[in-house]
């Protein structure tokens, strides 16, 4: 690559960096940006919890058969520790024969030669971003490498490490800004909910305690009482359309379903024992209706597997169906009967979840048995 060609593509990555707001999205750019750059085999980036373990981990180079395979995530532990602890660049020929290597699970890929920068904001760390395997020009791998990273890589990755500190630090920005955004626009609605909801249903009480003394005494006025208990009961339900309609999520309406889903995994994830993950694949902009039942829809079922079903692990996937979508929502817990839950009367929102895919012209399926798990999954035609 010449001096013009490796500029450009350094000024393409920061500039990709810096285009997306989501912070998912930006760990993922930054972490394919590092790998292409700097000709890599593997590459993977964390993001530390406050627990010795990583709030979030991309990487790149890893199909999802092998990082499935791979297992738990990695702990802070021997040279990622180093990074992230003493904010310290590593460039190793072999991370095998550091004293500091622990070794990896069976399913991990062959590393040999190493790269690790961390990702700083000042003194705060907020992340390591480590590359694996300098492909040679001559095409060689692992096992019989002349080529390792150079001090130009080390200096091409802080470069690179600096600017990603930008953009994450943004992209959190943006996203603490759209929480605090939500939270007061619910705080809004719920005000006028009060105000407006709650006055119709005080006169309501009101008139109804009036009728029932007149219903005796004076039939006739008493019926007209009861024309006005249905009116005020109409305008009730109207301010509660009206308002259930406005707490449709913002995010949905800003960021479309496929962001909306996947920050909602992710803070379940952190919120939850259980590991929750999302996948999506091909899916196009839907109406509105639709999109906001998917949502609906995956929250209700995620609600049940983290709540009712001692599930390890939940997956929730969105795919592309033609001009509609296919939503699938997995768990590995303790399964259920159907038709033991119909007749007990507990539906776990089987009936709310039906119904919304039904208003959109979707269908919803639901497979569990004891012990089995279950999966829930949404179809939804094209709008």
């Amino acid at each position: 690559m010449g001096p013009n060609q490796g500029l450009s593509a350094v000024s393409a990555a920061l500039l990709a960096m810096n285009r997306q707001l989501e912070v998912h999205d930006v760990l993922q750019t930054i972490v394919a940006s590092a790998r292409e750059l700097l000709d890599a085999e593997y590459a993977a980036l964390g993001v530390p919890d406050d627990h010795g373990g990583f709030a979030q981990f991309v990487v790149d180079g890893v199909t999802e058969e092998q990082w499935r395979a791979i297992g738990p995530l990695p702990r802070q532990h021997g040279i990622l520790a180093a990074m992230l602890h003493d904010a310290t660049p590593q460039r190793l020929a072999d991370v095998r024969r550091d004293p500091r290597f622990e070794g990896w699970p069976s399913a991990h890929p062959e590393m040999a030669d190493f790269l690790g920068m961390p990702i700083a904001d000042g003194e705060n760390v907020l992340g390591a971003l480590f590359l694996a395997n300098k492909r040679c020009p001559d095409g060689g791998r692992a096992a019989d490498r002349s080529c390792n990273f150079t001090e130009d890589d080390e200096a091409l990755l802080g470069l690179l490490a600096q600017h990603a500190a930008i953009a994450l630090t943004n992209a959190r920005l943006y996203e603490r800004s759209r929480e605090l955004t939500i939270a007061g626009e619910r705080a809004r609605i719920g005000h006028e909910l009060h105000d407006a909801v709650a006055q119709k249903l005080f006169s309501l009480r009101l008139t109804a305690q009036a009728t029932a003394t007149l219903v005796d005494r004076d039939p006739e006025r008493a019926k007209g009482e009861l024309h006005e208990i249905a009116g005020l009961a109409a305008e009730a339900v109207d301010e509660l359309r009206a308002a259930v309609v406005e707490l449709r999520p913002a995010a949905l309406d800003e960021d479309g379903l496929v962001a909306t889903l996947r920050t909602q995994a992710q803070v379940l994830d952190r919120a939850h024992s259980a590991e929750v993950s999302f996948a999506s694949e091909g899916v196009r902009a839907l109406p509105a209706a639709q999109e906001e039942a998917l949502l609906r829809v995956a929250q209700e079922a995620l609600h049940n597997a983290l709540r009712h079903s001692g599930a390890a692990r939940v997956t929730v996937t969105l795919t592309r169906s033609g001009a509609g979508a296919v939503l699938r929502v997995t768990d590995d817990g303790c399964g259920f009967d159907p038709r033991t839950v119909r007749r007990a009367g507990r539906h776990l929102g089987l009936v709310s979840m039906r119904d919304r895919a039904g208003a959109v012209g979707g269908r919803l399926n639901v497979e569990s048995e004891p012990g089995k798990g279950t999966v829930m999954e949404m179809e939804v035609p094209g709008g």
